[in-house]
């Protein structure tokens, strides 16, 4: 069974002294499950500090965003190259930065690319808005981030990405999605990369769901066929809440394994 993957995403929250004080309360919270994967996403500025003091049996990192150049005369820019050996994971796509800096599916394309290369892990996230729900279009905006996405990568490396399902439109809503949406539009993404590159790679993929995750909605979410985890903004700064969070996964976990 793929292990279920939980990802905290910080975004542009937290001193070094407050990123450390909520790494040292979550490793008082959050044991270490074998069935959960917990990565957390610090902001840049914290990252090489927190890789010191984390627990790396209980934690991976993830970067929120680099640079699709390896090196360059790039002034304030970080690349995934510089990021290699730090963190295991880097966040691609995020619809913060499609909408606050214009990041099209040809840069998302190109950081895949880059994070691939320097063997980081994407996590990749698409999703529509709300006009574009309204509208009909979420197939087809999720399908050209998808395909743009993978477009680089091989059958192999493929299989190794994550993809985040985000509809821009819940996310900060305070309540998720419904259960008929994300299991509609999970189901498609695994059918475009079937499209691309086979079943095995359409079933091997881990699909998150983000957008307004809490406690409450674990159970009811990660019981969706085809969703393998969450990515957590607000209630990642929570200690308590994100520890809830990993604690319901990992019992909906050992009760599946159970019952498999």
């Amino acid at each position: 069974m793929k292990k279920t993957l939980i990802v905290g995403n910080w975004k542009m929250h937290l001193n070094t002294q407050q990123a450390s004080l909520l790494v040292r309360r979550l490793g008082e919270r959050v044991p270490q499950h074998r069935d959960i994967e917990t990565v957390l996403a610090p902001s840049m500025l914290t990252l090489q500090p927190i890789s010191l003091e984390v627990d790396r049996r209980k934690f991976r990192l993830a970067a929120q965003n680099a640079n699709a150049q390896d090196l360059g005369a790039l002034t304030g820019e970080v690349s995934f190259a510089m990021l290699s050996g730090l963190v295991h994971y880097g966040i691609i796509g995020h619809s913060e930065r499609r909408k606050y800096f214009a990041e099209t599916n040809k840069d998302v394309r190109a950081k895949v690319a880059a994070a691939v290369r320097n063997e980081i892990t994407p996590i990749i996230c698409v999703g529509e808005t709300r006009v574009e729900r309204t509208n009909h279009e979420t197939k087809q905006v999720v399908r050209e981030q998808v395909v743009t996405a993978l477009r680089d990568l091989t059958g192999p490396e493929a299989a190794e990405v994550v993809i985040a399902y985000e509809p821009v439109w819940a996310i900060g809503a305070g309540r998720p999605a419904s259960a008929a949406a994300i299991t509609e539009v999970v189901a498609y993404i695994r059918l475009i990369i079937e499209g691309q590159f086979g079943k095995n790679v359409a079933d091997a993929v881990r699909i998150l769901y983000g957008g307004s995750v809490e406690p409450d909605f674990v159970a009811n979410i990660l019981s969706i066929d085809g969703v393998d985890g969450f990515l957590v903004g607000g209630a990642s700064l929570n200690y308590q809440q994100f520890a809830d969070i990993v604690t319901k996964a990992h019992q909906l976990a050992a009760a599946k394994e159970q019952h498999a």
